[in-house]
């Protein structure tokens, strides 16, 4: 039988100096716990939903980042560091259920704080209101597609072991468990939401034809057949209500696009170039795509639809291991990814005015990147990891 907590019960945890007096350990303490308080407001959020008030998720975050602040010189990974805190604070899962918090939410939540105190503390801090990376489980055999069709909610798409396609869904509070959706695929998905509860997935098939699979609002079609010869996975993007863009590399290694335009899909239209992996594209606004891939000399190439005509191919340089992934937050600005060298996620903004330089993620990919914004401040990246499992970063600002 255990009570309602109703307040810390033994007021807020202090770090000491080695002399004994309160130091810079608390201090320190009090300044990640207010960067999560600016730049992570959507944890509180989510424990707000369960009735758990800012003071009780204070006094919380406390402890872990307390406690891992105090694994300073140990190098420890947040999952080793993570079950060490469990097995001291072993009623802290008791404390969670009298809010009726699932399990799985205290462990995503309680190793964010644990990240977010590590990035900080070790001066490797992506920057710029970025935290990750988190685990979440699965067997791929392909990188991810991802979508979003309101804000606060993501679609993840996989293949799986059996080649065929894999979907784990955030609905705002939780992650779902996996759904199989058939098929068998011949490469990574993609996704794209045009609005409310709609989802449109495209893969390679079998005969390396085109296929596509979509949500209606209530059910998930059949797969259908498109045609075409690819020679990468595709890549979507919507640049209005009932209009998709699809495109893929050919067997000349050239861009190749294929267009729904509300009522039909049009032919396949050559795009040129000379692509050495799968392309990548986002849409933001109307009459406006963004097209990206790796070139022949493995650096990052870049050609866009100005609402009138195609651009030419630009490079925008980089030591690509991986084809790109792109998300944008609002008009007139995009951020690309990639996997660099050393399996690190690296990333190159488009600021407005101008290409920022290449930014260092971290992580260990084992597959091209996937990404996708549900708002002017969030963009979320998730790839394979070393464990083949789907790996999950963000940024809030």
């Amino acid at each position: 039988m255990y009570y309602l907590y109703q307040g810390p019960p033994f007021g807020p945890p202090h770090y000491y100096a080695q002399n004994g007096q309160p130091g810079s350990r608390q201090q320190s303490a009090q300044q990640v716990l207010q960067r999560i308080r600016t730049q992570h407001p959507e944890l509180y959020t989510e424990l707000a939903q369960y009735g758990m008030n800012r003071a009780i998720a204070d006094y919380v975050f406390l402890l872990v980042i307390g406690f891992t602040l105090n694994q300073a010189n140990t190098n420890q990974t947040a999952a080793q560091i993570y079950n060490q805190f469990q097995a001291q604070y072993s009623w802290l899962p008791l404390f969670f259920a009298q809010f009726r918090i699932p399990q799985n939410v205290m462990n995503r939540i309680l190793m964010q704080v644990i990240r977010f105190t590590l990035e900080g503390r070790d001066g490797q801090q992506p920057g710029r209101g970025w935290i990750g990376w988190e685990d979440l489980g699965g067997a791929l055999t392909s990188g991810p597609g991802v979508s979003s069709w309101q804000p606060n909610r993501l679609d993840v798409f996989v293949r799986g072991t059996d080649q065929a396609m894999y979907h784990k869904w955030w609905d705002g509070r939780q992650w779902s468990d996996w759904e199989n959706l058939g098929g068998v695929l011949t490469s990574a998905p993609a996704a794209v939401s045009w609005g409310p509860n709609r989802i449109d997935v495209f893969v390679r098939g079998t005969d390396n034809a085109l296929y596509h699979k979509w949500w209606d609002g209530q059910r998930w079609n059949d797969w259908e057949s498109l045609g075409g010869v690819l020679t990468s996975a595709p890549t979507v993007s919507s640049q209005r209500p009932n209009q998709l863009d699809v495109f893929v590399r050919g067997t000349d290694n050239a861009l190749y696009k294929k267009t729904w335009n509300g009522s039909r899909w049009e032919e396949w239209e050559n795009l040129g170039g000379t692509l050495t992996s799968a392309p990548a594209a986002v849409s933001w606004g109307p009459n406006r795509v963004d097209v990206f891939a790796r070139g022949q000399n493995q650096d990052l190439i870049h050609k866009w639809w100005d609402g009138s005509s195609w651009s030419g191919w630009e490079s925008l340089g980089g030591t690509l291991t991986s084809g790109p992934a792109v998300a944008s937050k609002r008009p007139n600005r995009l951020q690309v990814f990639a996997r660099g060298s050393n399996q690190n996620l690296y990333l190159r903004e488009w600021n407005g005015s101008r290409w920022l330089n290449w930014e260092k993620l971290g992580g260990t990919l084992t597959s091209p990147p996937a990404a996708v914004s549900w708002g002017p401040n969030r963009t979320d990246v998730f790839a394979r990891g070393q464990n083949q499992s789907l790996i999950h970063l963000y940024q809030t600002q």
